[in-house]
């Protein structure tokens, strides 16, 4: 017979064992590809992009109704989103214009550019009707200049497939797509 102690104490390890969540689901946007567009500017410098502080989080927030967040408590981002923006905007941009160097303000390789790219991210989650909303602020400068060239709000929106994440952040990565095409004629004007 097992002393009442042992028992006791396998009785909360299998508590503890049944209360242990489970590992995370871990997503990362993708950069999907767009029309090609030859622009006189040959390296753009993308700057650290501004994010909304609700959305600097390592859960995946998948929309607001009401006035609350709603938020995959298991499904995560794969790295930082402020950082995975900055990545996949870059390859965005990197396959709609060909022959340009595009690079990160953050990252181990940098030269003199023509035009520096600013972004803020505002909103980029689903509404109470499930559809996906991304709202930035873009602004496209000469390296040599102090004030933007341009400087627009862009609204964008998407309809995830269904309200599974991996369809969400599949619509992410596709209002990004825009994103950098909407970009791409800033920097044509530039």
């Amino acid at each position: 017979m097992m002393p009442r102690r042992a028992a006791a104490g396998l009785l909360l390890l299998a508590v503890l064992a049944g209360c242990a969540s489970p590992t995370p689901t871990l997503f990362t946007l993708a950069a999907v590809p767009g029309p090609q567009r030859h622009i006189p500017s040959h390296s753009i410098e993308l700057r650290r992009i501004g994010l909304a502080g609700y959305l600097d989080r390592p859960e995946i927030v998948s929309g607001e109704t009401d006035y609350r967040l709603q938020i995959a408590h298991n499904d995560r981002w794969g790295e930082s989103l402020g950082s995975m923006l900055g990545r996949v905007i870059t390859e965005d941009l990197v396959e709609r214009l060909p022959g340009a160097a595009v690079f990160t303000e953050s990252g181990a390789i940098s030269t003199r550019p023509d035009l520096v790219l600013e972004i803020d991210v505002q909103r980029f989650d689903t509404d109470a009707t499930g559809r996906l909303v991304l709202l930035a602020q873009v602004a496209v400068r000469r390296a040599d200049a102090r004030e933007a060239a341009h400087a627009e709000t862009l609204r964008l929106t998407g309809h995830p497939a269904s309200p599974a994440t991996r369809d969400l952040v599949a619509a992410m990565s596709a209002a990004l797509g825009e994103l950098a095409d909407r970009i791409v004629g800033m920097l044509a004007r530039a």
